[in-house]
């Protein structure tokens, strides 16, 4: 009997532990989240701000890029620990993967890498179209986490991708259109044969193959957007079926 009693002793101080432990590391992740959110929300409203006042001050778009490039590249590269978070918050690495890895193709490999688009026009309406996005998501996130949302936010957040989101991959796919013939008169990031490798791979077809990729992409996004949205907003009750 004594050693029933003490294992039982035992085993409940472990699984008390195990709990306090949860508890501790569930603490610890929203208190991060809560950090990350903020900082990114911060970010965004800087690069807003920064555009702006670019704007106001020169009265063209020619140039923004160069000025807002350091921070932009921070911040959309810091976002690759989304992927991370997936761990911890309920939501599909897919989307969020494929969300993150073209935006940060767009930033590198493109607007960085092929200079001479970044006064494109669409390059400004991408930038824009991003700005507004992610103020609106981080501070949704941030809000949510903090069990304090304004409707305001929860209803922005739920409505403006309908017409931004699209407005976005137009920018987007310009842009890449844009650098082509750069891509194509200078052969960056190209590899001919022969050469030690014995491998070829032409960066011009790959952008292309990229922008075909958007085809079947942008309506999965999308209306798992959608379906977010009516699930959120007007409280549907979607049941899935099995495959």
């Amino acid at each position: 009997m004594a050693s029933s009693e003490e294992d039982g002793a035992g085993s409940g101080s472990l699984e008390e532990k195990e709990k306090g432990r949860k508890r501790r590391l569930g603490a610890l992740a929203t208190a991060w989240l809560i950090g990350y959110n903020i900082a990114m929300t911060a970010g965004w409203l800087v690069l807003a701000i920064a555009m702006a006042r670019f704007y106001m001050q020169k009265g063209t778009y020619k140039g923004l890029y160069k000025t807002i490039q350091k921070t932009l590249k921070f911040f959309q590269t810091f976002a690759v620990l989304e992927v991370v978070h997936c761990a911890v918050v309920r939501t599909s690495v897919l989307v969020t993967g494929v969300q993150v890895s073209s935006r940060i193709f767009m930033v590198w490999f493109i607007t960085h890498s092929i200079k001479q688009i970044q006064n494109e026009e669409s390059v400004i309406l991408f930038l824009v179209v991003w700005t507004v996005t992610e103020i609106t998501r981080y501070s949704f996130y941030t809000f949510n986490l903090l069990n304090h949302l304004p409707y305001f936010i929860k209803w922005a957040r739920y409505n403006f991708f309908i017409i931004l989101y699209p407005v976005g991959v137009a920018g987007e796919l310009l842009t890449i259109h844009a650098a082509l013939p750069y891509v194509k008169k200078t052969g960056i990031f190209s590899l001919r044969l022969p050469n030690k490798y014995n491998v070829s791979f032409d960066y011009y077809y790959f952008l292309i193959i990229v922008m075909a990729s958007y085809i079947p992409l942008f309506p999965q996004l999308y209306f798992h957007m959608l379906w977010q949205r009516r699930k959120v907003l007007h409280g549907e009750v979607i049941v899935e079926k099995d495959d």
